[in-house]
């Protein structure tokens, strides 16, 4: 079989793979993107509800879990949210900004992929799709890629393959895989920006609360977050539940501030001396869904009047609703979430080119990579920036 050779091999057709083709390409360089799947930027087309976060109003290296917290700074300090935000502009993309500086597509994730296949087209890159890796080998020139379609080879291969993150949409340990073969370090692997599950008790106690949204602070003791937390028929999500999945470690609880905004033992005090006759569960309802109150509280409680109850009782239902603390069983894993913690080790890259330290030519970018971003259009921003600054040098 004919080897055929290119400049640039990326094995990956997700947002990094497609960035650094497209910058590679920029520079006059022979450029492939392989793929096993049978679409490109299938990550891409789910995200945001089908319209995309592509990035943030506001990028910093706080937004980003890594072993090596400084890592990701240089990428994306030099190919920044607004670097992007241009690109997408040039393209007339309509966009809108939804809480805390999240970008969506005001019409569908596909413009944002139209607008990148339309960027690697004019640069001649060339993608195949369905395209199994049998094999990958080193030489003292080159990379020899044995494939589905044929033997590739190149100088500078590119590995941006994601993490385990939603099997069903193909994801694979491929990427971890070829770092270990090429005696790089990979750090272990979790899922993160992911619900929760609860033990079998808790479940059924909230399992009639399906559906139910409130805003809350959500904490454990390494951060917290102020967002919705959504009860499911399986445990807990929305936002604020996802964000704090990132940072969660099994067997701990979590804290709950559902009236991140009141002083509850305050106003319950007022509330008593203002309007004595008033039950405590009507004063309660003013705040929180009815049905949540009363899974959360003693019925008989609630349904005193606020005369008949003590300051003590005043002073446990307000910690019973600003620090509810739950023990989730476990996270919903792989399945369900949206992004994969642990990866490739920072500190065996160059954090400029995203190249390996130990392998000449090997280069590992986006979620493959130990960076994982919070939610809101920060993992795509790593995307963007470190396939930006491996497309500047491969």
């Amino acid at each position: 079989m004919k080897q055929v050779h290119f400049d640039v091999i990326i094995i990956g057709a997700g947002a990094a793979g497609l960035m650094c083709a497209i910058e590679a390409g920029k520079r006059g360089r022979k450029v492939v993107v392989l793929d096993h799947a049978n679409k490109v930027g299938k990550k891409i087309l789910m995200s945001g509800g089908g319209r995309c976060n592509f990035t943030n109003y506001n990028i910093d290296a706080e937004n980003f879990i890594s072993h090596n917290p400084h890592f990701c700074k240089s990428a994306i300090n030099r190919y920044t949210q607004w670097d992007f935000i241009g690109l997408v502009t040039d393209y007339k993309i309509p966009f809108h900004e939804r809480k805390h500086g999240q970008l969506f597509c005001d019409d569908s994730a596909k413009d944002i992929l139209t607008m990148l296949l339309s960027e690697c087209a004019s640069v001649s890159v060339e993608i195949k799709l369905k395209c199994d890796i049998e094999d990958i080998k080193k030489t003292d020139t080159c990379f020899k890629i044995n494939t589905s379609q044929g033997i590739y080879d190149t100088p500078s291969l590119v590995i941006t393959t994601g993490g385990l993150s939603i099997p069903k949409m193909g994801a694979t340990a491929f990427g971890y895989n070829v770092a270990k073969q090429f005696g790089h370090k990979v750090w272990p692997t979790t899922a993160g920006l992911v619900p929760f599950t609860l033990h079998d008790k808790d479940k059924s106690s909230f399992a009639e609360l399906s559906g139910i949204a409130v805003e809350a602070i959500v904490s454990n003791p390494r951060t917290s977050f102020r967002e919705n937390i959504l009860l499911t028929h399986r445990g807990l999500s929305g936002p604020a539940i996802l964000q704090v999945s990132s940072y969660w470690k099994a067997g701990e609880a979590v804290n709950i501030n559902l009236l991140p905004d009141l002083n509850l033992e305050q106003l319950l005090k007022s509330k008593q001396a203002e309007h004595a006759n008033t039950h405590l569960k009507t004063v309660l309802a003013g705040y929180l869904p009815k049905r949540f109150i009363a899974t959360l509280l003693d019925e008989t409680l609630l349904n005193q009047p606020l005369q008949s109850i003590s300051h003590q009782r005043f002073k446990d239902v307000a910690k019973k609703l600003h620090k509810w603390t739950v023990k989730p069983n476990s996270t919903e894993g792989y399945r369900t979430a949206e992004v994969t913690l642990g990866g490739v080790d920072c500190d065996e890259l160059s954090s400029q080119t995203m190249a390996s330290k130990k392998v000449e030519g090997l280069y590992f970018i986006g979620e493959v990579v130990d960076v994982t971003g919070w939610l809101g259009g920060y993992n795509f921003q790593w995307a963007w920036s470190s396939g930006w600054c491996a497309g500047q040098v491969v």
